[in-house]
């Protein structure tokens, strides 16, 4: 839908009330002020840029080897959680390549949070920051280390290039001044909100959802909701490891059940020496650390067509 018409449907919808905010206006003038104060400081309140709040750096190990840079912002336009256990509100910009001075090949990303769930993490980020990690890594099939540093700095992340990356395009600079509620009647003070707010839905980039279970931090900490495909689910599955008459591990062996699964074609399967990842398109995402480290060149994978059973063994390192 285009700009005009979306400011049209909203004035549409606005319209209805004017009656209202009439008689309000003359009933309680006072109230009336303080009511079209409130929505003005809201609507423009979603005119500001995100803010740079930290910066992270792992090693990128696949699709190609470099660093990644990882941007942790805040931005008033997320929305903030209303429950804990409840999807996490998060905005992703675009994936952005470049080549450092020494022609070392780095990659930077961009996620935005409400403000308020950075404050109350202020402390402790770490499980913050494996969060935005863990769904960089799910939402454009990388794989990363295990291991992260929190730079002062990252390339590419100038105010301009974070404004880009998100979809951020500043207002102009007379939509954020103190409006004159006094003298305006409720028609025009309406449109000033309807103006606000068609123009937050236009500027605005399609967020993405992920979502922080209240308990078990160290594993399943993200969930890619899409709205236009089949949510994929965690399947059941039993991870093991397999040892000698001396105790001595030998082996790790994962038995994960697929019952829409026909076919191993269907499968996508990552293994490294810390961890197994499981993709099957619209239907199951499994990603396990494994307990030991495994050597991935022993790794053998098998389905049981009957069982519908996805075997994976791999011999300890």
């Amino acid at each position: 839908m285009s700009s005009a018409g979306r400011k049209e449907d909203v004035l549409q919808q606005v319209s209805r009330l004017w009656s209202m905010m009439d008689e309000l206006s003359t009933s309680d003038p006072a109230a009336y002020r303080k009511l079209i104060q409130t929505q003005l400081e809201e609507g423009a309140g979603f005119s500001c840029p995100p803010e740079l709040d930290s910066c992270l750096c792992s090693e990128m190990l696949e699709p190609n080897k470099g660093l990644l840079y990882l941007n942790i912002c805040s931005w008033k336009r997320v929305p903030a959680p209303q429950d804990p256990s409840k999807p996490l509100p998060l905005c992703s910009g675009k994936l952005e390549t470049g080549t450092s001075e020494s022609q070392d090949l780095y990659t930077v990303l961009d996620v935005a949070l409400n403000p308020a769930v950075l404050e109350s993490d202020k402390k402790d980020k770490s499980d913050l920051y494996t969060l935005a990690l863990t769904f960089a890594q799910q939402q454009h099939g990388l794989r990363l280390s295990q291991q992260y540093t929190v730079i002062t700095c990252s390339p590419q992340s100038s105010q301009g290039d974070l404004n880009r990356r998100l979809g951020f395009q500043q207002w102009p600079t007379n939509a954020s001044k103190q409006p004159d509620t006094v003298s305006q009647t409720p028609a025009s003070l309406l449109q000033q909100i309807a103006s606000l707010r068609s123009e937050q839905q236009d500027d605005e980039p399609a967020a993405q959802i992920i979502c922080k279970p209240a308990e078990n931090k160290k594993k399943d900490l993200i969930q890619v909701i899409s709205s236009t495909s089949v949510q994929p689910q965690k399947p059941r599955h039993r991870l093991e490891v397999k040892t000698d008459t001396a105790g001595v591990p030998r082996s790790v062996e994962l038995t994960v059940e697929l019952p829409t699964v026909h076919s191993t074609s269907d499968c996508q399967l990552r293994i490294s020496k810390e961890d197994v990842l499981l993709e099957v398109e619209d239907v199951c995402y499994l990603l396990l650390d494994f307990p030991v480290a495994v050597n991935e060149d022993t790794a053998s994978a098998v389905f049981n067509k009957k069982k519908r059973q996805l075997a994976v063994k791999v011999d300890v390192l």
